[in-house]
């Protein structure tokens, strides 16, 4: 068969030309080549068959086998045969060998050298594939410079070398236009692999692509002497990125701007105009905050840790400049920071404090049976609740100017009695609507509290102990990108998320479906998360 073959002197010239034009191993064309050729036998000799081709990577020579299993009984006699039909050529042979059976040399008629070919273009294509999903699967937040090849409905299909890359419509700057041919730099986002192969994914939207533009423009950032530590983008308009210097001696703000701002420009100029505000970064997120809102002045900020917000006070003049164009400037400040922003002028602050103070005296005024100046000095000295009045040391009541021990003994007394009194009032109301005693002796809940569990129809202690520790003291969800607030049951009462989380993991221990090593485990996991 060597002599006779007429793909000796050229398989593996054909594989090594293949194998160079598609960047490919030369053994996966050879692999390729052997399954097209064992293809068209079996088109020749019977589909039936196990038909093999071996083609020698040193010599070219091709080989064809019919291969058959051994096998103690035979099913089908195409592709097995049984033992003792080969002991006396091949004495040593055990169920499970495979007998070879070498075929004469064959001529590949046009239909079987089509079919070949086919085959041949099938697994080369097969491993460009792979070999492009392994080029790219570790390249994914890096930045790539190709040429675009061509436009599909808004899409930019780009040449990256050994293979494309997609350029989606929503992944580019707002009004960039791009033509056949054009040069484009864009940050790889991400890389997988679908039924027509592997898509990469390019963006130039990314907040990452604005950090790795200036990783590769200041190299104080790619020494990893400056760290980036947070990015804000409004792609084509305006950005704000937060810089870290880790050496006292470089500020990190003029590092990043460069002389005369040749870095930060090349950075807008690849970003078609985008403005640039490089911020310092601070541990402490007020200090963050206020350099994130500049230009606009900051008169007053607080901060709401366990909701994520912010409330800003800022001068009656500065509010349209801290809001920005149609709010962009506190939108990305809110982005930079992850924080919820709530901004507000000074006169705002004023009336809302005002109408605080308003109703919190006349909470005192009805409810303790008190004058407007009592009920004032009262909420001028920080009280705003029943229980703070009640239960604080009866020193302080007597500290506030024109107050003795009588005044704030008789404060308290009648602050307590409102209290009980309308404990009475919502345990009576509680039981009228059905709530059992497992949750009214529960401890760490008022009868207050009991009445609003029970107006969400939480009734019992088995139905508290399913709750969530959001459900009961409020909280946020992230929705596409938005926070969005969840009410709680209990919020009004100010309970706290670590509060509520304490009810409920006592309220489960209590049912018995954790242990007390469970539920102190859950609490100290849960201390060292906040």
């Amino acid at each position: 068969m060597t002599e006779n073959n007429p793909f000796k002197s050229e398989l593996l010239q054909i594989a090594d030309a293949v194998a160079r034009e598609k960047l490919i191993e030369p053994d996966l064309v050879i692999e390729a080549m052997e399954e097209s050729l064992a293809k068209a036998a079996r088109s020749k000799f019977g589909t039936e068959y196990d038909i093999r081709a071996k083609i020698d990577a040193k010599s070219g020579e091709l080989t064809m086998d019919r291969c058959r299993v051994v096998v103690e009984e035979v099913e089908n006699h195409f592709t097995e045969i049984r033992l003792d039909e080969v002991t006396d050529m091949l004495p040593d042979a055990e169920i499970g060998d495979v007998v070879k059976d070498p075929l004469p040399p064959m001529d590949f008629g046009r239909i079987a050298a089509q079919s070949a070919k086919q085959t041949i273009v099938q697994k080369v294509r097969e491993a460009e594939r792979a070999r492009q999903y392994e080029e790219f699967k570790d390249r994914v937040g890096q930045i790539i410079n190709g040429q675009v090849k061509r436009i599909e409905y808004g899409n930019v299909i780009v040449d990256v070398g050994r293979g494309e890359a997609v350029l989606r419509r929503d992944q580019l700057i707002n009004r960039e236009t791009f033509r056949t041919g054009d040069r484009v730099r864009a940050y790889i986002k991400d890389v997988k692999t679908e039924t027509r192969g592997p898509q990469v994914f390019l963006s130039r939207t990314t907040p990452e692509f604005l950090s790795e533009l200036f990783k590769m423009e200041v190299p104080e950032i790619y020494d990893g002497i400056i760290e980036i530590k947070t990015v804000a983008r409004d792609p084509g308009s305006r950005a704000k990125i937060g810089v870290l210097s880790l050496d006292s001696s470089i500020d990190p703000v003029g590092a990043c701007v460069g002389m005369r701002g040749s870095r930060v420009q090349a950075v807008v100029n690849e970003l078609q105009g985008e403005k640039i505000d490089i911020i310092p970064w601070n541990e402490d997120a007020p200090t963050f905050l206020v350099n994130a809102l500049q230009p606009a002045e900051v008169s007053k900020v607080v901060l709401d840790e366990d909701s994520k917000r912010i409330e800003v006070v800022v001068p009656d003049d500065q509010l349209s400049l801290a809001i920005g164009r149609r709010g962009q400037n506190v939108r990305l400040a809110s982005q930079l920071t992850e924080f919820d922003i709530d901004i507000m002028t000074e006169a705002e602050e004023s009336e809302r404090r005002q109408t605080e103070f308003t109703e919190r005296s006349k909470l005192f005024m009805d409810t303790l049976n008190v004058d407007e100046m009592v009920a004032q000095l009262l909420v001028s000295e920080g009280f705003s609740t029943l229980e703070e009045v009640a239960y604080v040391e009866k020193s302080e009541i007597e500290s506030i100017e024109g107050f003795d021990e009588s005044t704030s003994e008789e404060l308290q007394a009648r602050a307590q009695e409102c209290i009980e009194e309308n404990n009475t009032k919502a345990l009576k109301k509680a039981k009228e609507m059905g709530v059992d005693e497992s949750l009214i002796g529960f401890e760490g809940l008022n009868p207050q509290m009991i009445q609003a569990l029970a107006e969400e129809n939480i009734k019992n202690l088995e139905e508290f102990a399913k709750c969530a520790d959001w459900e009961i003291a409020g909280g946020y969800t992230t929705v596409e990108g938005k926070r969005v607030k969840d009410d709680g049951i209990l919020e009004k009462f100010e309970i706290s998320l670590q509060e509520a989380r304490v009810l409920i993991m006592g309220a489960r221990l209590k049912m018995g479906w954790i242990t007390d090593e469970d539920y102190k485990q859950e609490l100290s996991d849960e201390d060292s998360t906040d």
